[in-house]
């Protein structure tokens, strides 16, 4: 039998060499193939190295550990030949909604610093993991299914703290393309259709213009009515009652078409829920 394998995602090079040396007293057999510094890195090695056991760290550049974990369960194959998705683990400095949120999930979590007693029981329900892991078929989108959920509540309640209220916008503040900043519109929320990811801005979609802004989408989010927008991959959000059809591929994946504008627009797992009737 192979020697189990991991990967460790931590932003800070002596945190993650502690814990990596924590790991070797633990776990022994242990082999760990990569130990990167930010959740995009984290993603891709992952899909390449194909780890039996993923420790992230919760607080990365790029993407935060919980958003890396929902971008590579996102990419993670599936079907008969594809290896299960690994057994996954965060690593967080003490903050009493993450562990709320961790426990009631029931995802496995270190506290920073690692304690070895603490690690010590983590390594036992991983081996455990592991061995039934390489007993599976392979993930399909049932069996990923009870992890997305998971990711979904934990992506919900990360940063929420205290319950809060946030207003709703009636409209956003956003910059022509190439206007440098120095022309802006108040873009009534009621024109906007579509909201895209692009680089270090939003692109803001009306049926007529398109519009910049730096407002992160997570932030933006908030704000908005849930009802009226529904964000259906990690980087889009899309108004509900403009969307005509969804379709499903081949490999089931699900696009959708949204009425009076061209192209398809993928949807990604983690959001697939919502049209969960097809």
């Amino acid at each position: 039998m192979r020697a189990p394998t991991a990967l460790i995602a931590e932003d800070e090079p002596l945190l993650a060499a502690a814990l990596q040396a924590e790991l070797a007293k633990a776990w022994p057999e242990l082999r760990i193939v990569a130990t990167v510094g930010d959740g995009r890195s984290a993603v891709k090695d992952a899909l390449a190295m194909v780890p039996d056991v993923l420790f992230f760290d919760i607080r990365m550049p790029g993407l935060s550990g919980l958003e890396a974990a929902a971008e590579l369960a996102d990419q993670w194959p599936d079907g008969f030949s594809a290896q299960p998705f690994p057994a996954l683990v965060f690593v967080t400095a003490y903050d009493q909604y993450a562990v709320q949120a961790f426990e009631a999930e029931a995802v496995d979590y270190l506290l920073k610093p690692v304690q070895a007693a603490r690690l010590a029981k983590t390594v036992e329900k991983l081996r455990k993991t592991v061995v039934e892991k390489s007993a599976d078929a392979g993930p399909s989108e049932a069996t990923m299914e009870p992890l997305l959920n998971r990711l979904r509540h934990l992506l919900a309640a990360d940063g929420a703290g205290p319950a809060t209220s946030a207003p709703r916008l009636q409209t956003i503040a956003a910059s022509l393309p190439g206007a440098g900043g120095n022309q802006i519109r108040m873009v009534p929320v009621q024109e906007v259709e579509v909201i895209e990811a692009a680089d270090k801005y939003l692109r803001v979609l009306t049926a007529d213009a398109e519009y910049l802004i730096r407002t992160p989408l997570k932030e933006l989010l908030a704000q908005l009515d849930p009802q009226d927008f529904w964000q259906i991959h990690r980087g889009t959000v899309v108004r509900a009652s403009l969307i005509d059809t969804v379709s499903r591929d081949e490999a089931g994946k699900l696009s959708l078409n949204l009425r009076g504008r061209a192209g398809n627009w993928p949807v990604s797992r983690l959001h697939a829920h919502l049209f969960k009737a097809m």
